[in-house]
């Protein structure tokens, strides 16, 4: 099972590595600091419960 997933930050358009939790449910949503600006995003995490596929959507926080 794969722990990590991608998404895009909502700042600076850079690709970014991070942890999903699969045992946190199905929908998730935490604040994440950029690995490339440091500038904090909001991850909506949404796992597919068959396929285990994950989608991440970003925004800005504040």
């Amino acid at each position: 099972m794969q722990n990590t997933a991608e998404y895009t930050c909502a700042y600076c358009g850079e690709e970014n590595v991070t942890f999903v939790d699969f045992s946190a449910g199905g929908q998730q949503s935490y604040v994440e600091d950029c690995q490339v600006c440091c500038r904090p995003n909001i991850l909506y995490i949404r796992i597919d419960e068959e396929t285990l596929d994950v989608e991440i959507d970003t925004e800005y926080e504040g």
